[in-house]
């Protein structure tokens, strides 16, 4: 007996919405596929028919179809909503949910998929318009689900999980985001995200939650160091959700400018502005280290969109915000926000305006800053700026005297971050041919990237 297939209505009626044809629904589909790394993905229209008519697509067609289908809309769509089968970790992982206990879910799953390194989180692409909604419902914070009963959960507890915070953060700062990110997420898995689901007093769950906030941002911020984008926005958007539970508008307003950092770097500096701007209103005043910070992204992302006028501008509020900075009253997922870090981000802002005499000082100011810290990535990442300016000025011998020294701090570290501004060194040496510096720094950050 033949059986007859439901037709998926919803899919229909979301392709209806975004105006594509079926055609064009499967060309971009295919590309995104070939994107990710997929090039066996590749339907026509007669395929999209069928979908519609109740055939399933195997995975990972439903989640690609879902990036594909939100990025025509604007907004973030899961597979789920398209009728195409449960959301699977990777694709919930990118929602903003209200309901509390899906979020503990969510958020632990997503610490499970980390640690046991599954193929699909791993392969998992940035989206670049899954952050629309967490930041405007972050903005609009209200909540009302309890945690799973159990044993009650102390300060005690929580005074535990700020102190291993604060040793994760070191390894971050000092030795990369590779160093120590699933150890991390082992920890998150065994002793952390357990007490989520356990009932609490009000002042002990507000502290439970703003401390697994902070240690899922660092999850997610030594993901995006190490080049795992679309698992570091993931860990983003469910500490931005933990941030609200506790609360905490400046932990939330800095978990926003991860989020807007990592959206200018991967080539989407429109929403990374936007995710900037949306922190800093809702900061209101508070935290002068998280106003300076966002400042400093939005000027890095206008930047990026040739926007010269208003990006030196923010770098002047960002100042302006730096001098108000009193690192005894920020709290410690601030103190990376200092001189060492904020004029490296100015250096890249006004060397990416043309302004090279101030990049370069910029970059010098950090350089020394970072290097009686002893933070190599930080020293890295702004000797590849003046670097670059040196390059600007078209002074091959100074800017390969800087590409050297970013070369020797890049190999101290585990962080993709500094190997990039390497390639972007690399590339920026282009054209002045096959001078003898240029082979030479090409042969050297050979060496480190295939080390």
């Amino acid at each position: 007996m033949r059986t007859t297939k439901t037709p998926n209505s919803r899919l229909a009626e979301w392709i209806a919405r975004t105006g594509l044809s079926n055609a064009e629904l499967a060309r971009r589909v295919k590309a995104a596929a070939q994107q990710a790394g997929h090039p066996q993905v590749s339907p026509d229209a007669t395929a999209v028919r069928r979908w519609c008519q109740g055939n399933q697509p195997r995975r990972p067609i439903p989640g690609i179809i879902a990036d594909v289908i939100s990025d025509a809309l604007g907004y973030r769509v899961t597979s789920y909503e398209l009728g195409l089968g449960d959301s699977p970790a990777e694709d919930r992982s990118l929602l903003y949910n209200r309901d509390w206990v899906v979020t503990v879910d969510t958020v632990s799953d997503l610490g499970r998929a980390d640690v046991d390194r599954r193929r699909f989180l791993a392969a998992a692409p940035f989206a670049a318009v899954a952050a629309t909604g967490p930041s405007r419902d972050w903005l609009l914070a209200t909540l009302d689900q309890q945690p799973d009963p159990g044993p009650r959960v102390r300060l005690e507890d929580v005074t535990a999980v700020k102190n291993m915070f604060s040793e994760f953060q070191k390894i971050d700062i000092f030795q990369g985001g590779g160093s120590g990110r699933l150890v991390l997420a082992a920890y998150m898995n065994v002793h952390v995200y357990p007490l989520l689901r356990r009932p609490q007093a009000d002042d002990v769950r507000r502290a439970l939650c703003e401390a697994a906030a902070e240690q899922t941002y660092l999850l997610g911020w030594m993901a995006y160091d190490n080049g795992e984008h679309g698992t570091a926005q993931r860990y983003l958007i469910q500490s931005l959700r933990l941030a609200e539970e506790s609360g905490n508008v400046p932990l939330g307003a800095h978990v926003l400018a991860g989020m807007a950092d990592q959206a200018t770097l991967l080539g989407h500096p429109e929403e990374g502005l936007r995710l900037a701007q949306s922190g800093r209103h809702g900061l209101r005043g508070a935290s002068p280290a998280a106003l300076a910070d966002l400042w400093a992204l939005e000027g890095r992302a206008l930047a990026a969109m040739g926007v010269t006028s208003a990006a030196t501008k923010a770098v002047a509020q960002s100042e302006a915000a730096a001098e108000q900075i009193r690192p005894d009253d920020e709290p410690e997922w601030a103190l990376f926000i200092d001189p060492a870090y904020l004029h490296g981000e100015h250096a890249m802002t006004l060397r990416d305006v043309g302004d090279h005499a101030g990049a370069a000082e910029h970059a010098k100011l950090s350089i020394d800053h970072a290097r009686r810290q002893q933070r190599a990535r930080r020293g890295a990442l702004s000797q590849a700026a003046l670097a670059s300016t040196h390059l600007q000025r078209r002074d091959l011998e100074q800017a390969h005297a800087a590409g050297l020294r970013t070369l020797s701090l890049a190999g101290k570290v585990k962080s993709s971050r500094a190997i990039e501004a390497v390639a972007d060194l690399q590339k920026r040496m282009e054209p002045f041919g096959r001078h003898r510096l240029v082979a030479d720094f090409t042969e050297r950050a050979r060496v480190l990237t295939a080390a």
